[in-house]
C-alpha cells in the first residue's frame, strides 16, 4: 500500500517524468513483479517502476528519492537483479518504501569512434542491441554474459559479467574507459573519457564495475571495443580428469592463444552430448590459416593423451550458446547457481567434490573462475563446496538460489580485513544508505 503522504510524493515524480514513465506496483506486469521480488527480502513494500528518459531526469529521480528517504533499487532488464543478496528497508532508518528506478528507456548510441575502437553507450542499451550496432562497422564488444538476449550495459557493468573471453580480453573493468553515473544524492559524476589514453580522474570505472548498483547509478559508459576476427575454431578434449588438467597445463605453457579456454564437469559435458568424463572446451578467433594451425595443434595434445577430441566449425555458435544456456538458465525456483573463484592449477580438482557430483560445472581454467550450477542442492552442500574452495584460496559466491535458502545462508561468504574499506566506501558515496541497502558483501 502506498500512503497519503507517499501519494504526493509520487506526484512529485511525476513531475519529473511524467504519467507515463511511472508503474505502480500494483499494475505492473505478474512476471516482471515476481523477477523484481526475487530481489527484495520478505515484507518489503515496492511503491513503484520509474523510467527516467534521460541523465537529468535520472539525476532528478535519484535526488528526490534521497529528500524523501526512499530506498532505490536499481533495475535494467532485470536478468540479473535476483543475484546475490536481498535488498531491505532498515527501519532504523526510517526509510519510506522502494522505488525501482529502471535504466529501460536511457537506451541510446551516443558515439562509436569507429577509428578509434572506441563507443560510448547510456547504460540501458541492451547488448545485443550493442553488438548488432558494432557487427555493422566489423567490430565488436569483447564480452559474453550470462544472458545476451535481456542484458544491459549498466547491469554487466555492476555484476562484473565478463564470461568466457576473459581468457583473451580480461574483464569488464579493464575495457571500461569512462563512465558517468548519478550519486546518491542525485548529483552527475564522470570518470576517465573517451579515449584509449586516458588519465583523468579516479579509476571509478574499477569501483563501480562488481558494485552491485550500491555505490551509484550508471548513466552512459565508454568502452574500448576490437576488430571482428576472420575466423573461429573451437576444439573440445573429452576424458579422464588427470588427462584433461595435463592437456591444461599444456595449453597454459603454450604459445597457443584462445579467446575462450574452459573445463566442464563431466555432467555438464553429458548434457551437451560430448562425450564420457570431464571436458575442456577451446575457441581459437583469429586469421584463417591461425585457426587452423592453432586447432590442429590442441588435437596432437588431445590425441598424444588419450582424450576424445573433436574439432567444431558448422556447429560452433551452437555449441557455445547452448554451454551457456546450460549453465545459466533457470527453470524452476529450487536452482542455485554460484561463482567460484579458485587459482586455474587447481580449477580441476573442483571435479572431485562429492558435492558437484550432482551439479554442472564451468570453469575459466586460464582464470580460474567458474559457475556451478544445481537442480537442487543443500545449503550444506554448498558451504562444504564453499569450504573447499576457501581451502585452496579461493572463494564461493550465491548467486541465484531459492528464498529459504538465501535466508540460511550467507550467500557472499567474504569476511577478510577489505570489508571495513568497502564500508568506508559505501559510506562516503551513499551515506543515507539508499542505494541496494543490505544486498552487498557484508550487509553492505
Amino acid at each position: 500500500m502506498i500512503s497519503q503522504e507517499n501519494t504526493f510524493n509520487i506526484q512529485e515524480l511525476e513531475t519529473i517524468v511524467g504519467k507515463d514513465n511511472i508503474s505502480l506496483w500494483e499494475n505492473i506486469d505478474p512476471t516482471k513483479k515476481q523477477q523484481i521480488s526475487r530481489a527484495i527480502a520478505p515484507n518489503n513494500t515496492i511503491n513503484c517502476i520509474v523510467y527516467p528518459e534521460t541523465q537529468t531526469q535520472l539525476s532528478d529521480v535519484v535526488a528526490c528519492c534521497a529528500k524523501n528517504n526512499w530506498v532505490i533499487l536499481p533495475c535494467g532488464s532485470g536478468s540479473k537483479l535476483h543475484w546475490g543478496g536481498f535488498v531491505k528497508v532498515d527501519p532504523t532508518t526510517h526509510h519510506q518504501g522502494i522505488i525501482v528506478v529502471s535504466s529501460d528507456r536511457l537506451n541510446r548510441l551516443i558515439e562509436h569512434a569507429v577509428g578509434d575502437l572506441t563507443v560510448t553507450v547510456e547504460a540501458g542499451m541492451k547488448y545485443a542491441e550493442l553488438q548488432a550496432t558494432l557487427a555493422k562497422t566489423g567490430q565488436f564488444l569483447a564480452i559474453d554474459p550470462a544472458y545476451p538476449e535481456t542484458a544491459t550495459i549498466g547491469g554487466i557493468i555492476a555484476t562484473a559479467d565478463t564470461g568466457s573471453l576473459r581468457q583473451r580480453y580480461r574483464g569488464v573493468r579493464d575495457m571500461l574507459l569512462g563512465i558517468s553515473f548519478v550519486r546518491s544524492d542525485g548529483k552527475i559524476a564522470k570518470g576517465g573519457g573517451r579515449v584509449v589514453k586516458n588519465v583523468a580522474g579516479y579509476d571509478l570505472m574499477k569501483l563501480f564495475t562488481g558494485a552491485y548498483g550500491t555505490l551509484g547509478i550508471i548513466s552512459q559508459v565508454t568502452f574500448r571495443v576490437y576488430p571482428i576476427q576472420e575466423a573461429s575454431g573451437t576444439v573440445v578434449l573429452v576424458g579422464e580428469k588427470n588427462n584433461i588438467a595435463q592437456a591444461t597445463q599444456t595449453l597454459l605453457s603454450s604459445a597457443l592463444t584462445p579467446v575462450a579456454f574452459d573445463l566442464l564437469s563431466s555432467n555438464l559435458v553429458e548434457q551437451l552430448d560430448l562425450g564420457k568424463g570431464v571436458g575442456l572446451i577451446v575457441r581459437f578467433q583469429t586469421i584463417i590459416d591461425s585457426v587452423e594451425e592453432q586447432s590442429n595443434r590442441l588435437l596432437e595434445v588431445g590425441d598424444k593423451l588419450g582424450l576424445n577430441s573433436t574439432r567444431y566449425q558448422d556447429y560452433e555458435a551452437e555449441l557455445w550458446n547452448e554451454l551457456k544456456h546450460k549453465i545459466w538458465h533457470s527453470q524452476e525456483n529450487t536452482e542455485v547457481i554460484c561463482k567460484i573463484g579458485v587459482m586455474p592449477n587447481k580449477a580441476v580438482e573442483i571435479f572431485n567434490q562429492p558435492a558437484l557430483e550432482k551439479g554442472l560445472g564451468l570453469i575459466h581454467a586460464g582464470i580460474g573462475l567458474g559457475e556451478l550450477h544445481f537442480n537442487s542442492v543443500s545449503p550444506e552442500n554448498i558451504l562444504e563446496l564453499r569450504r573447499w574452495c576457501e581451502s585452496v584460496g579461493g572463494f564461493l559466491t550465491v548467486l541465484a538460489a531459492p528464498l529459504e535458502m538465501k535466508e540460511k545462508l550467507d550467500v557472499w561468504g567474504y569476511h577478510q580485513n577489505g570489508l571495513d574499506l568497502m564500508r568506508g566506501i559505501k559510506q562516503k558515496f551513499d551515506p543515507q544508505n539508499i542505494l541496494n541497502p543490505h544486498s552487498f558483501v557484508g550487509g553492505i
